[in-house]
């Protein structure tokens, strides 16, 4: 067996041949993964807004009186909320409606997720859908996955490591019935 002497890696450190695939090994895991938080953060942003359309949809329920005049329970509600927004799984969507008498009345206070040991959201949800010239705040929430762990450069901002996804709506009641 041949022990390799110092001109032997003298003679390595002058060949070229591989620098460019060296420099590119060095570069390509940065590069891919700003890729990937790009192409995230277009979902995220997309979703958001498909979200908020979904929000202003139902919310339009709400102030035309039509979710009121058919006494929609909270499920029927939120499953009215879940056809307005396919792109979602409906099991996952939150709905809190909440009236007042005035638009100062009405909390704009944001809303926080609880999660118990299992990693499952235990809120209560408010639904009250208001009487004609009431105020209603419609929110809709979603807890978006985000891939990644550590390259997700903060996209998570929930406890679980998820994406919450916000759509709200601000109506006053039109005067049905």
């Amino acid at each position: 067996m041949r022990v390799p002497t110092f001109s032997t890696f003298a003679r390595f450190s002058g060949d070229t041949a591989g620098a460019t695939a060296v420099e590119f090994a060095i570069v390509a895991v940065p590069f891919l993964s700003l890729i990937l938080v790009s192409l995230q953060t277009a979902t995220i942003f997309f979703f958001d807004g498909a979200l908020q359309t979904a929000a202003q949809k139902s919310a339009r329920e709400l102030m035309t009186g039509s979710a009121q005049l058919s006494k929609l329970t909270q499920a029927q509600f939120k499953s009215a909320v879940c056809a307005n927004a396919p792109n979602f799984q409906c099991a996952n969507i939150m709905v809190d409606v909440q009236s007042a008498s005035a638009f100062s009345n009405i909390s704009t206070t944001p809303l926080t997720l609880t999660y118990n040991a299992g990693g499952a959201v235990t809120n209560t949800w408010n639904y009250s859908p208001g009487n004609p010239g009431d105020v209603v705040i419609l929110r809709v929430l979603y807890n978006w996955p985000v891939a990644g762990g550590p390259l997700a450069f903060g996209l998570a901002n929930q406890a679980n490591g998820d994406h919450l996804l916000v759509g709200t709506a601000v109506v006053k009641d039109e005067p049905y019935q």
